[in-house]
């Protein structure tokens, strides 16, 4: 399997598991919910799509269309993860709050009749920006390590 592909997704999966870390750190408590969740500490999108850019720049160069391609491709991903997911989640919020305003004031008016949804919408969709920088250095230096080791092993090889 291609080298790049393999570097971005062991990103993603290891970051994925340092958020069990960070949630433990937060709380205090043990939980691998956060291992399938959006959202939080460290960004698995930024590490994903930051490996993939420093592992293409280190061995195509930083001069090279595929480094260019993987960098605005990676910038985009991470304007998105920390705007306009992060905005979304916070809308969520507010939208859970007033349906719990609603049900509230709804036990005051018996005319009223309101239905309480059976789930709340997912409040925790994006990042905050020193999630997203958090799993974009980790990227950074995880796509570097990755093109370390590729290179080491290719000059055994020869």
């Amino acid at each position: 399997m291609n080298r790049g592909i393999i570097t971005s997704l062991s990103a993603i999966i290891i970051a994925q598991g340092l958020k069990i870390v960070t949630h433990k750190r937060l709380s205090g408590k043990w939980d691998w919910k956060p291992i399938l969740q959006t959202g939080g500490m460290p960004s698995s999108h930024s590490a994903g799509v930051a490996s993939l850019a420093a592992y293409v720049a280190s061995n195509r160069g930083t001069r090279h269309i595929e480094t260019s391609l993987a960098v605005v491709f990676g910038t985009i991903v991470m304007y998105d993860a920390q705007g306009i997911r992060r905005h979304t989640g916070e809308i969520a919020r507010l939208v859970n709050d007033l349906e719990d305003n609603i049900e509230e004031i709804s036990g005051d008016f018996p005319s009223l009749e309101f239905v309480k949804r059976e789930e709340e919408l997912k409040e925790l969709l994006g990042h905050q920006p020193v999630e997203v920088a958090a799993g974009a250095l980790f990227g950074l230096l995880y796509g570097l390590a990755s093109a370390k080791l590729e290179d080491r092993r290719l000059e055994k090889q020869q």
